[in-house]
């Protein structure tokens, strides 16, 4: 059979990768990953649940101990409680990186009784009815009022801090009327909240990524964590940079190197995903949206492989993606860079460092200062 340009058809690449390991077994990782996943004493940590986890990006960045980009992520001091998402996908690639501490479920039909209480609550609430190349429905979407199971959430266990994640867009859909009642809700119960806006390449993500960051704090503690401060404005890490050590890798001597797509041109989307990356530029956003979405590679006549999307997102290599290209894809796509995770993790960590010590620093992002961090999102 041959396609419809008439040239030959192409066979398909790997349909699954090759692995011995996830990340958290990995002989690799022994010397870097928490130190608080080897059996000892978790008193100290600070307890974190996580809503809408995903395959565990952000869960990563808050656990630390990963190396990327020839950078060191150290570990950091949280435990991870208990971990949720709806997606099959999600939850058997979570567990095999990072533990069994995940379930499986829906959040609108779970009994909150049995999820435990914790001092940090995560959650990257869906964005497909907030995107710019989603639905744009906000709360009348089929998922635009999930963020409600975090609010239920705060009500009846009182967090010291929660961490809201979105797409940028969401700041302007409705000249921010989403936004500005999200955060109104998320302060009713008893936080006062900031929005951090974060630019992936600023903090040297390989790629144009933009996320908001709903930051709340409990109103009877004082101070707040400080904003992550960029460092690689104007000298961003660029998708070569990144990527130049896996070109003549086209096997899975590299995990999920030899998954990719070999369509020529996206089938849907309005031509998203029909860029050719530039070297000496930074990747396009990954996008979860697979198969005939995903973008070529800067020089060599493909698409990005599936391990290219994931180290593009700052996963670590030995992060293992167990399922098909366009799963995978899909996966890692709709996650939170680590990097990013990682940089939130800690500042909450020296924030609540700081608590208990009675020594938490003061700044002017803990007053009532939400409505002008939004205006911020907005103009951005």
């Amino acid at each position: 059979m041959r396609r419809k340009d008439g040239k030959p058809k192409l066979s398909a690449k790997r349909n699954h990768p090759e692995y011995s390991h996830g990340f958290t077994n990995n002989p690799e990782n022994i010397d870097t990953i928490n130190s608080f996943w080897k059996g000892k004493s978790l008193d100290e940590a600070f307890s974190v649940v996580s809503f809408f986890s995903g395959c565990g990006g952000l869960d990563l960045g808050l656990l630390g101990g990963f190396n990327v980009f020839g950078r060191e992520f150290g570990p950091l001091p949280f435990a991870i409680r208990y971990a949720i998402d709806n997606s099959e996908d999600a939850v058997k690639c979570y567990k095999l990186n990072l533990g069994k501490h995940i379930s499986l479920g829906d959040l609108t039909e779970v009994n909150y009784d049995d999820i435990p209480s914790a001092e940090v609550l995560i959650g990257g609430f869906p964005c497909q009815d907030f995107s710019s190349s989603g639905t744009k429905t906000g709360f009348a979407g089929e998922r635009g009022t999930l963020y409600q199971t975090m609010i239920r959430y705060l009500r009846m266990y009182h967090p010291k801090i929660v961490v809201g994640e979105n797409v940028a867009h969401l700041g302007r859909l409705a000249a921010g009327a989403y936004l500005k009642r999200i955060t109104a809700d998320i302060k009713a119960e008893g936080y006062k909240l900031v929005v951090w806006d974060l630019y992936g390449p600023d903090f040297g993500l390989p790629q144009s990524r933009r996320r908001l960051f709903i930051i709340g704090v409990r109103d009877d503690l004082t101070g707040f964590p400080n904003q992550p401060k960029p460092s690689h404005h104007g000298r961003y890490y660029t998708i070569d940079e990144a990527l130049s050590d896996l070109e003549s890798v086209e096997s899975e001597l590299v995990c999920n190197q030899s998954q990719y797509f070999v369509a020529t041109k996206a089938t849907s989307g309005g031509g998203q995903g029909d860029h050719h990356n530039r070297r000496g530029e930074v990747a396009y956003c990954i996008r979860a949206n697979a198969r005939g979405r995903i973008q070529f590679h800067y020089s060599l006549p493909r698409r990005l492989t599936v391990r290219e999307c994931a180290r593009l997102q700052s996963f670590p290599d030995t992060f293992v993606f167990p399922f098909t290209t366009q799963r995978n894809l899909t996966l890692i796509g709709n996650a939170v860079a680590p990097l990013i995770g990682h940089l939130i993790g800690s500042s909450l960590a020296d924030y609540l460092s700081s608590a208990r010590l009675g020594t938490a620093p003061v700044s002017a992002s803990c007053s009532n200062h939400v409505a002008e961090q939004i205006e911020l999102a907005l103009a951005a």
